[in-house]
């Protein structure tokens, strides 16, 4: 059985003033290409469809023309789970119609998927809150598939009973896993868990979130969950919210986040993006393996001494988006800046680095209002409180950032 790994599309999502639509476009075209090239049997979509809760209408069109294509017309299942960018609503909200092309959307921890069968052979044949049992059409064995989208602490109180400790979130999600793995995942069929949380290899230092992505481990988000808190019986967990591909752990089983399609934020710039390729079959260790991707426009960051070098490697890198940090001994003047935008079309942010120090405690200076909003807020905090704002801080005003974009 073969299966395609993918998550963090984040649809409509932008970075500043670009839109970055027409880049998803085609990579979601070539990750439907090898789809297609390596025939495979199911495709995981590990949340974070959309960039944000309420998509454009360009966005929504792009997901279901994508899905719908990656079903091979009904003869491949698609399973997509929310993360935390979306909607669990909105995510929802196609179900019954999805289903009947082969797409199942799970957007709430205890999402329940009715049973079905298609003409195609794809049938649902179980279904319980966060599982499902898939039969498809070139086999015999079925697809259980764990289904545990985000759950912020709400979400989580709501839906499974929890507290406020974090060990009893993971207790809550171990004991509910290894329920549905006891009671549905033998080893006459092939067994998947998918979901969008933070997870990691206990006693391991925890890999940092994607720059300018609505955090996860904050207060009143959900905290870590282990790689040990996954049931034995699975045989590969399918991961969403890491921008990178990663393999957090090989036991019980291989945990991987797939990565974005594309880069997101310049703290990937020169990153490459993955899909993951699984090939499993029933109680056997399943082999997997990362395909690049190579659509999209590269992220490039560059530290330039003057204009005149910045015009230089603008004109050898046309193509990218870039992050140019400039070092000067004065401000920028208006005409230095209309050059250097003027010579490329992809400049996101210019940040002057000047090294006056006269001209950086002079009363006059003027704010650089180019640069990143968190730098800002990080120079706010300085001028007011004479030190730079703490981790918890940072992390507080990019919740308060995201929190916006959803309302």
């Amino acid at each position: 059985m073969k299966i395609l790994h993918t998550a963090d599309w984040h649809l409509g999502k932008r970075l500043e003033k670009f839109s970055r639509l027409e880049e998803q476009k085609e990579v979601l075209a070539e990750i439907i290409e090898i789809a297609d090239a390596n025939d495979v049997d199911a495709v995981l979509v590990a949340g974070d469809l959309f960039d944000s809760f309420n998509p454009s209408t360009e966005a929504i069109e792009l997901l279901y023309k994508t899905l719908k294509r990656l079903t091979n017309n009904g003869q491949r299942a698609v399973v997509a789970i929310a993360g935390n960018h979306d909607s669990p609503d909105r995510i929802e909200a196609p179900d019954p119609l999805a289903r009947e092309c082969g797409i199942i959307f799970a957007g709430y921890p205890d999402s329940h998927v009715s049973t079905c069968e298609l003409d195609s052979g794809v049938c649902v044949l179980q279904s319980e809150a966060g599982f499902i049992e898939l039969k498809l059409p070139r086999h015999h064995t079925p697809l259980r598939v764990l289904l545990t989208p985000y759950a912020n602490e709400y979400r989580l109180k709501t839906f499974l009973g929890l507290e406020n400790s974090e060990e009893e979130l993971r207790q809550v999600l171990q004991k509910r896993w290894k329920e549905l793995a006891d009671k549905y995942c033998d080893d006459k069929g092939v067994n998947i868990l998918i979901t969008h949380l933070f997870m990691m290899k206990k006693g391991e230092e925890p890999p940092e979130e994607p720059e300018d992505e609505k955090p996860i481990l904050h207060v009143g988000g959900a905290q870590a969950v282990y790689s040990e808190n996954i049931p034995a019986q699975i045989q590969y967990t399918a991961l969403g919210h890491l921008h990178g591909f990663r393999v957090m752990d090989t036991t019980p089983c291989p945990v991987v986040y797939s990565s974005s399609p594309l880069s997101y934020s310049f703290g990937e710039a020169g990153h490459k993006k993955y899909v993951v390729l699984v090939d499993a079959e029933p109680g056997m260790p399943v082999m997997y393996k990362g395909v690049q991707l190579s659509k999209g426009k590269p992220l490039l960051r560059k530290r330039c001494m003057g204009v005149d070098e910045a015009l230089q490697w603008l004109s050898d890198n046309p193509d990218a988006l870039v992050e140019l940090t400039l070092v000067t001994d004065n401000y920028l003047t208006a005409d230095e800046r209309r050059r250097l935008t003027q010579s490329h079309e992809g400049i996101v942010t210019i940040i002057p680095e000047v090294r006056n120090p006269e001209m950086l405690h002079a009363k006059g200076a003027s704010i650089d209002l180019s640069q990143d909003i968190e730098e800002l807020f990080g120079q706010f905090f300085q001028h007011r409180h004479g030190q730079l704002p703490n981790v918890e801080l940072i992390n507080l005003f990019k919740e308060i950032r995201a929190e916006q974009s959803e309302e």
